[in-house]
């Protein structure tokens, strides 16, 4: 299983950077996890936009979800030149639902699967997870708190087992999903000062990391960082939650789990 970054800062990026837009790579398949502002234009580095067959988007706020208006019309255009065959499955919360109605109108180009339609497992823990297979791959979706969003974390079981947390805030049913990831992408989006600011939408940077431990992963990697903050910051609180190094996402890098 391969990660590669394309975008990792929220909620707007610093010059020539991204937002949250990540590439995995297993079992043959080129699954897209979120796509925010700049997102679609690293895409092209690493593979063609034509082999992209899934996209799964956490939420749906711009910064997560923006640039599929941009992978659209290139798959509009890769339909039309016969570069590809078959339009991309979308996978998105269907809340809010003014949203949803807008990109299930892009039928021309995706095929709409929301994810409160996928069946449901329980795991051993109790959490109820929507499920989805796509080729070799799991993708369990967790319910997780961002303000009043309806939002999801992702569990990720093919060839290794990454979480990502998409926005959320810490949880019990989320550090028992976590549990023993290869790989634990966590956001990090605020200082040990902005607890009160973040309590009901999003991690801080020591929370991730407490979690982290807890879930006993085998690496954090932080993402979604505030382009004003000084990222050593972020590193030093989170690792003294973890009580170990932890890895700060880069657009460009890639990561392997096996």
């Amino acid at each position: 299983m391969r990660l590669t970054v394309l975008g990792c800062w929220a909620p707007y990026t610093p010059a020539d950077g991204a937002c949250s837009g990540y590439l995995l790579q297993d079992g043959g398949a080129n699954i897209i996890l979120d796509l925010g502002h700049g997102a679609f234009s690293r895409i092209g580095h690493f593979v063609h936009h034509a082999d992209i067959k899934v996209v799964v988007i956490t939420h749906l706020h711009p910064d997560h979800y923006v640039d599929l208006h941009c992978l659209r019309h290139a798959t509009k255009g890769a339909l039309r030149d016969g570069l590809r065959r078959n339009r991309i499955k979308l996978f998105i919360p269907s809340e809010p639902d003014y949203i949803f109605k807008e990109l299930q109108y892009c039928s021309d180009a995706f095929e709409v699967m929301p994810i409160e339609n996928l069946p449901i497992e329980k795991l051993p823990s109790g959490a109820k997870v929507r499920q989805a297979e796509i080729g070799a791959v799991n993708v369990s979706f967790l319910p997780v708190r961002h303000s009043t969003m309806s939002a999801y974390a992702l569990g990720i079981e093919g060839s290794g087992y990454l979480v990502y947390s998409g926005d959320a805030v810490p949880s019990k049913e989320l550090t028992e999903f976590a549990e023993k990831a290869g790989i634990f992408l966590c956001e990090a989006s605020g200082l040990d000062k902005d607890l009160d600011t973040f309590k009901e939408m999003h991690f801080t940077a020591r929370q991730a990391g407490e979690l982290a431990a807890q879930a006993k992963v085998k690496e954090l990697i932080l993402t979604h960082f505030y382009p004003e903050y000084d990222l050593e910051q972020i590193r030093s609180q989170a690792q003294e939650g973890y009580g170990r190094p932890v890895v700060l996402a880069r657009e460009g890098d890639t990561y392997f789990l096996y």
